[in-house]
C-alpha cells in the first residue's frame, strides 16, 4: 500500500471516531427527511450482517440495532453522521420473520426509495461471503442498474471462509459486474468480528462527505 492511500486510510477511521445521530425510522416515502445531504444506503439480504458492518465502522455496540432473527430492520433507519451525510439501513431483502402483508408492504417501500431518492449517492450492498450471490441479489442489482443508483459490493464475514473459497466467490462476483452498468468495480471484503477491511469502507463512505 502506498503512503498516500495509507493515509486516506486514516483520515477515513479518525473520522469514525464521532458515531452517528439516529434521526428516524422511516415506514413510508413521506417520512423521509429532506434531501438536503448527501446520502448513502447499506442494502443486503435479510442477516447477511449490516447492522453488525455499522457498528464495527464506528467501533460501537449501539449504533445500529443487531438481531440474530432476520428481517428484524423493517423500515429504513436514518443517522445523521457529523450533520454531512446521513447514513441509512435499509430492511433486509429476501427472507424475513413478518406477516407477508407487512413484508410486501415495507419492500414496496424499499423499491420506491431506491428509485426515487435524489440524494443517494451510493448502495453498499453486502453480500455475505458464505454463500454469494443470490437471485434476491441479482434482482436489486438489476433494479439499481435501472434506476442508475450506483452501488458497491461489500463482502460479509469473511473469516468463516477459508482464502480459496472467499477468492471463488470475489472472482464470480466481479465476472458479472462488467454486466451491471451501476456497479462499482471495487469489491470490498470485510469481517466485523476480526474487523477486517473497514477502513476500506470506510474510505469510501468518506468520500461522499
Amino acid at each position: 500500500m502506498d503512503q498516500e492511500r495509507e493515509l486516506e486510510l486514516k483520515r477515513a477511521e479518525k473520522l469514525f471516531l464521532t458515531p452517528p445521530q439516529f434521526m428516524l425510522s422511516v415506514a413510508r416515502l413521506e417520512q423521509l427527511p429532506p434531501a438536503d445531504k448527501n446520502e448513502i444506503a447499506f442494502a443486503g439480504r435479510s442477516n447477511v450482517g449490516k447492522s453488525s458492518l455499522i457498528n464495527a465502522l464506528f467501533n460501537r455496540k449501539d449504533v445500529a440495532r443487531t438481531s440474530s432473527t432476520p428481517g428484524r430492520t423493517q423500515q429504513l433507519n436514518y443517522f445523521n453522521f457529523l450533520d454531512l451525510l446521513y447514513l441509512v439501513d435499509l430492511p433486509g431483502y429476501g427472507f424475513a420473520k413478518a406477516p407477508p402483508q407487512e413484508v410486501k408492504r415495507w419492500q414496496e417501500v424499499l423499491v420506491t426509495y431506491l428509485k426515487g431518492r435524489v440524494n443517494l449517492r451510493r448502495v453498499f450492498l453486502l453480500i455475505d461471503s458464505r454463500v454469494g450471490l443470490k437471485k434476491a441479489d441479482e434482482e436489486i442489482m438489476k433494479l439499481l442498474d435501472e434506476a442508475a443508483v450506483a452501488y458497491q459490493i461489500v463482502l460479509t464475514k469473511i473469516d468463516k471462509v477459508s482464502a480459496v473459497e472467499l477468492g471463488k466467490v470475489k472472482t464470480t462476483i466481479e465476472a458479472l459486474l462488467s454486466k451491471h452498468p451501476a456497479a462499482h468495480s471495487l469489491v470490498l471484503q470485510t469481517s466485523s468480528e476480526k474487523r477486517t477491511g473497514l477502513n476500506e469502507v470506510r474510505s469510501e463512505i468518506a468520500s461522499f462527505i
